[in-house]
């Protein structure tokens, strides 16, 4: 017979008791972190979109997502990577001294628009939204501040404000390929 715990849970039941102990204190890792590189990433002029630590056998991966404006490069990427390295290896507190795998990125086109830099950086893109009543529009946009973001919707500008919006979701474009760009595929350069 087990005894039941007053929370509910069967005694002896470690597994299911650690789960949220480990979420909770990976996610306290991850907001210190957070706290201790936003402003080193923005003094190379990036934004810290996300932090997450992770576990990986005696390790922890940590995943930093940054942005700015007019996108990231591979030479920003290896500037924040070396910069971000450099305040882990003197925050070893931070990540319980176990080694770290520090992985730098830029967010990819299926990031969620969520903030009004995200609409911003994403000006002359299609974009499908929900806005809080449940409407679904597709339209490309024209521009965005704090406030609000200006919809091309089928022809019609649209200003929207950003409390009216759900998260956005920048739409894949294929562009078509015309007759007379294929014209000269194929051909050998003049004198041959």
């Amino acid at each position: 017979m087990s005894v039941e715990p007053r929370d509910g849970r069967v005694k002896g039941d470690r597994a299911h008791a650690e789960r949220p102990k480990g979420t909770e204190r990976q996610a306290a890792m991850a907001a210190a972190l957070s706290e201790l590189l936003r402003p080193i990433i923005a003094g190379s002029g990036h934004d810290l979109e996300s932090l997450n630590v992770t576990p990986a056998g005696k390790r922890r991966v940590v995943r930093v997502v940054v942005d700015a404006d007019g996108g990231v490069n591979l030479d920003d990427i290896a500037t924040v990577s070396r910069d971000v390295s450099e305040a882990l290896d003197g925050a070893d507190d931070l990540l319980g001294g176990l080694p770290y795998v520090l992985e730098v990125t830029s967010p990819g086109v299926d990031r969620p628009l969520t903030e009004p830099r995200h609409w911003r950086r994403a000006a002359g893109r299609l974009v499908a939204v929900t806005t809080t009543q449940g409407q679904e529009l597709e339209g490309r946009i024209i521009s965005a501040d704090e406030d609000k973001v200006v919809l091309d919707v089928a022809g019609q500008e649209t200003g929207l404000a950003f409390s009216d919006l759900g998260p956005g979701r920048v739409q894949v474009e294929f562009k078509r390929v015309e007759a007379t760009d294929l014209e000269d595929v194929g051909e050998e350069p003049d004198g041959h």
